[in-house]
């Protein structure tokens, strides 16, 4: 394993925040620079030159009309960076007190400014925590990652019983008020009712009684309460 204080070779904030958007968009296929430009607010013609940039230091793979991918040197920047932006979310959530809705804008400021010194002093601190404040799992130190926990609450069928182990953190709105609805990692939700044809689905969420839509609901991630173990 690399030392602490060399691990990561830094390319610079723009370079690193197309690595990270283009491995959190990867999957199983290449990311189209439509995509890419959408996720980034930026044009495509400059997503197009970043590309190009990033094509030239062997961190991505494009192929015109297919899409770009990471090389493995691309995955492995960017998870550095996801790993050095999930645990200042946990930071920021467990030390400082931000709310889940308020940390990864804070996080996106500071997380190409840390040193690994400084990473590895708060990995140790919060106790070597696997998963963020919103459920994604840290990547290790090592650059591995665990897979991504739950199946969508819009996906579960009535009389389901499940509990919250991730949900999507782009819009803080959306965090707001599904805290507002008792949706914390952890809380219990039972499916009292689904209605057909992409209605909503009414549940139970502890001890109260709510309506959510299939959109809002596709944002929350959920297994069973044995699950919960592993976040």
């Amino acid at each position: 394993m690399a030392t602490v204080e060399h691990r990561h070779q830094h390319f610079g904030q723009a370079a690193e925040d197309y690595l990270k958007a283009i491995f959190k968009l990867q999957g199983d296929k290449p990311v189209s620079t439509n995509r890419l430009a959408e996720a980034l607010n930026v044009s495509p013609a400059a997503v197009t030159k970043a590309v190009r940039q990033l094509a030239d230091k062997d961190l991505v793979v494009h192929r015109p009309y297919r899409g770009v991918s990471l090389t493995a040197d691309g995955r492995k920047a960017a998870l550095e960076i996801l790993r050095h932006h999930r645990l200042l979310e946990r930071f920021l959530h467990d030390v400082l007190g931000y709310g889940w809705d308020e940390v990864d804008e804070e996080a996106e400021r500071l997380e190409h400014h840390i040193s690994e010194k400084f990473e590895a002093r708060i990995d140790r601190l919060l106790n070597y925590p696997k998963f963020d404040p919103h459920g994604d799992p840290i990547p290790s130190e090592d650059g591995e990652i665990a897979d991504q926990p739950g199946r969508p609450l819009a996906d579960c069928e009535r009389e389901d019983t499940v509990v919250v182990l991730r949900v999507k953190d782009g819009d803080p709105a959306v965090l707001q008020y599904l805290q507002g609805l008792g949706m914390r990692l952890g809380a219990r939700i039972e499916v009292l009712d689904k209605q057909p044809f992409h209605g909503p689905l009414t549940l139970r969420i502890d001890s109260a009684d709510r309506s959510i839509g299939r959109e809002l609901a596709a944002h929350v991630f959920v297994g069973s309460p044995r699950d919960l173990a592993t976040v």
